[in-house]
C-alpha cells in the first residue's frame, strides 16, 4: 500500500484519520475522491476504525484490502493517487512531526473520544498527534464528528477545537440535491471535506436557489 518516498514527495499530501464513530462510507468516499485527484494519502486507522470498516462495509473493506475495495467500488481512477498506511501506535511516524510536508488532515469519522483528545492536546496516538501537528503548524484540520445527540462536554470540545483552528464539519448531509442512494449522501460529505481541504470537485451539484434544478 505504501509508495516509494520519491513518488509520494511529488504529490500533494493529505492525512486521513479513521476512528470508530459510525460513518465508514464517508471515510472511504473521501479516500477515493482524494486518490482520484492524484493525492498522496497518509492513512491512519484506529483499532476501532478497523472494526468500523469491517462492521459497516464488510470484510472486503478491511484495512489490508482497502485499495482493492476502493478500486472495485469507485473505479480505477483511484490508482491516480497513493496511500501510505501508518500504525496508530507509531508516534515516531513522519506525520508526527511538523517538518513533514502534509498540507492538511481530516478525521473522518471522528469519535467523541478522539474529539476530546484533540481538544485537549493529548497526542496519545498518531491520529491525535497528527491532528495536534496540524493545529500547531496552522494547517487545515477538518474534524467530522458523527454522534447524536451530543452532550455538553462534547459540544464544548468542538468549540475548543474550533478555537484552536480546526474546522468542525459534522456528518450532516444535505438533501437539496435529492439524493437517491447512500452513495449520494457519501458524495455530499466527501465533497464538503474536499472543499474544506482546498480541492475542487463535482461530487454534488452546487445550490442554485431551487430544489431539483
Amino acid at each position: 500500500m505504501a509508495p516509494g518516498r520519491a513518488d509520494a514527495s511529488r504529490r500533494p499530501s493529505i492525512t486521513i484519520g479513521i476512528t470508530g464513530a459510525s460513518g465508514a462510507v464517508y471515510a472511504t468516499r473521501t479516500l477515493a475522491a482524494l486518490l482520484e485527484r492524484g493525492v498522496h494519502v497518509e492513512l491512519i486507522v484506529s483499532d476501532y476504525g478497523r472494526r468500523l470498516l469491517r462492521d459497516e462495509l464488510g470484510e472486503q473493506a478491511s484495512t489490508e484490502n482497502l485499495v482493492p475495495f476502493l478500486s472495485a467500488k469507485y473505479g480505477g481512477g483511484v490508482a491516480a493517487g497513493t496511500i501510505s498506511l501508518h500504525s496508530n501506535r507509531d508516534l515516531g511516524a513522519t506525520i508526527a512531526s511538523g517538518s513533514h510536508g502534509c498540507s492538511g488532515m481530516a478525521v473522518v469519522p471522528c469519535s467523541m473520544k478522539t474529539l476530546a483528545a484533540v481538544a485537549h492536546g493529548l497526542s496519545r496516538n498518531l491520529i491525535e498527534r497528527a491532528a495536534d501537528v496540524m493545529l500547531k503548524e496552522q494547517r487545515r484540520l477538518v474534524i467530522v464528528p458523527r454522534e447524536t445527540p451530543m452532550s455538553l462536554p462534547q459540544l464544548r470540545n468542538m468549540v475548543l477545537c474550533a478555537e484552536a483552528g480546526a474546522m468542525i464539519l459534522p456528518a450532516m448531509p444535505a438533501f437539496y440535491q435529492q439524493p437517491k442512494t447512500l452513495d449520494d449522501l457519501a458524495d455530499f460529505m466527501a465533497g464538503k471535506i474536499l472543499s474544506a481541504l482546498g480541492f475542487e470537485h463535482q461530487l454534488y451539484p452546487p445550490w442554485t436557489g431551487h430544489v431539483g434544478s
